[in-house]
């Protein structure tokens, strides 16, 4: 469980609220490079599809990336007919820098790209994009290696990608199946704080703000998709294989220092279900003792490893106490993120120095056994020595898991609450949320009377409460704690409509 109760970056997540039809709820960026012949019907065809199944008021926006050939012109020509349809040129290549550049100018709560070949059926567009309207996730992916995908294409560009992501598992341990479909989208306010540590500006753009985003705790939603290569690509595999090797490397290098400062990224105390207070709930103990016990096995295995290495020149307990130096370094690092669900750098220093305190207690319990060991039998053989070391291990393993859930890492949940979690107390005022969206062919709105960076709607309070309140009824006696159902269509608010 986590024990810092420090609100992150990013707000608690929430389903976006309704407002005015003039804002669009969804921009989706096409990146473009001389791509004259198939970017107007990308465009129609995308635009008639989200005008016809898209609930929401969208908008189109065509990201230049310095084409050479008569693309501006063709993009120019699309954003004058179309109203839904903006335009935007930048002097220099880039995939990557494309999507930057937009994605942060962008005043829509949901933002997504998608390639202008269309290789992805547009009918996943809307589960794409559904998670991140109703805040269930923070950013959504089309993979084309789920096992419900339906997949067109060559062996040899199969291979590339089946093994590019088994390079990413076992490199960075990634978990998402699909980081090259050109089929993403992010909400704004995770793209506003995620996208300056992306370094990226081409096509491993994609991979590094995946990866970051996963290991911040982020949550991506996966969808399958239905995909047909398109045979006339102009993506270069060779090359674009090579700088995504490189890319690898340097978040992978990134990640091993720690200087990345993914703790930006983290949600407020009290958004993980697993943070809750909640009444009759185990507190984790089960899960804490199966990952103090990985921890364990795979930390003594690396402290045996490295006590028969250093009494290849050192003695017993010279070679003991350097041993478990180590490992206990790594064994309480390991605890600190995988067992207690501590996440960022915030008190990793003290958390370390209380680990070798517990050590010097382990190390008490091995030396004590090494010293009567050589006491009652002179020269006992290197086995001896290891039976006994494991068996010494095993106690100090147990003390070791009560003092880091007692001492090290508390549980605080039951302390002070935390600043943020007072703030979600039902004396918040309630928030009243303006109207519905309309759909879009009922109130097109033009992309000029629109400005790049205005935000999509004032900042809003909300009343939270927790599952035991609201099951006793403490929270009627507020009076501004109303809970209100609000129309989603605009037929829920006629009242001519017998339904």
């Amino acid at each position: 469980m986590r024990t810092d109760s420090s609100p992150g970056t990013l707000p608690a997540r929430e389903h976006l609220p309704a407002t005015d039809a003039g804002t669009p709820v969804l921009d989706v960026v096409i990146p473009v490079y001389n791509e004259e012949k198939d970017l107007q019907p990308c465009v129609r065809r995308l635009h008639e599809h989200l005008t016809c199944t898209f609930p929401y008021a969208f908008r189109i926006t065509i990201a230049d990336n310095a084409s050479t050939d008569t693309t501006p012109l063709v993009a120019a020509r699309l954003e004058a007919e179309i109203p839904e349809v903006a335009n935007f040129r930048l002097e220099q290549k880039g995939r990557g820098r494309a999507l930057r550049t937009v994605w942060s100018a962008s005043e829509a709560p949901i933002l997504a790209y998608m390639d202008v070949d269309l290789s992805t059926d547009l009918n996943a567009l809307l589960p794409l994009v559904a998670p991140l309207i109703s805040g269930h996730s923070d950013l959504a992916i089309g993979s084309r290696l789920a096992r419900t995908s339906r997949v067109v294409r060559g062996p040899k560009r199969e291979f590339v990608s089946r093994a590019y992501n088994l390079i990413l598992r076992g490199s960075l341990q990634a978990r998402f199946s699909d980081a090259q479909c050109g089929f993403k989208a992010i909400r704004r306010d995770v793209a506003q704080v995620l996208l300056p540590l992306v370094e990226d500006t081409g096509w491993f753009f994609d991979t590094e703000m995946l990866v970051l985003a996963e290991r911040a705790g982020l949550r991506i939603h996966e969808v399958p998709v239905d995909w047909v290569d398109d045979p006339d690509s102009t993506v270069h595999i060779v090359k674009t294989a090579t700088d995504d090797l490189k890319g690898v490397w340097r978040v992978g290098k990134a990640l091993a220092t720690g200087s990345l400062p993914l703790d930006r990224l983290t949600r407020p105390f009290g958004d993980d279900p697993r943070d809750r207070d909640l009444a009759d709930v185990p507190k984790g103990l089960a899960r804490q003792l199966v990952g103090f016990c990985a921890v364990g096995v795979l930390s003594t295995l690396f402290y045996l490893l490295l006590y028969s290495v250093f009494r290849q020149f050192a003695g017993s307990q010279l070679a003991n106490a350097l041993a478990l130096l180590v490992s206990a370094t790594a064994n309480t690092a390991a605890n600190r993120r995988l067992t207690f669900g501590v996440r960022g750098r915030g008190g990793a220093v003290r958390h370390q120095a209380q680990g070798l305190v517990v050590f010097g207690i382990g190390l008490a319990l091995t030396s004590g056994s090494l010293a009567a060991l050589d006491a009652a039998g002179g020269s006992p053989a290197h086995s001896t020595e290891l039976a006994v070391l494991i068996a010494a291990n095993l106690a100090a393993t147990v003390l070791r898991f009560l003092l880091f859930r007692a001492w090290v890492f508390p549980d605080r949940g039951e302390a002070e609450p935390s600043p943020v979690a007072a703030a979600h107390l039902p004396s918040a005022p309630a928030c009243r949320t303006p109207a519905p969206y309309a759909p879009l062919p009922h109130r097109p709105v033009p992309y000029r009377q629109q400005t790049y960076g205005r935000p999509y709607e004032q900042p809003c309070q909300t009343t939270r409460f927790r599952a035991g309140e609201a099951a006793d009824g403490n929270w009627t006696d507020t009076a501004d704690a109303t809970m209100r159902l609000q129309a989603v269509r605009p037929h829920d608010t006629d009242p001519e409509d017998a339904r």
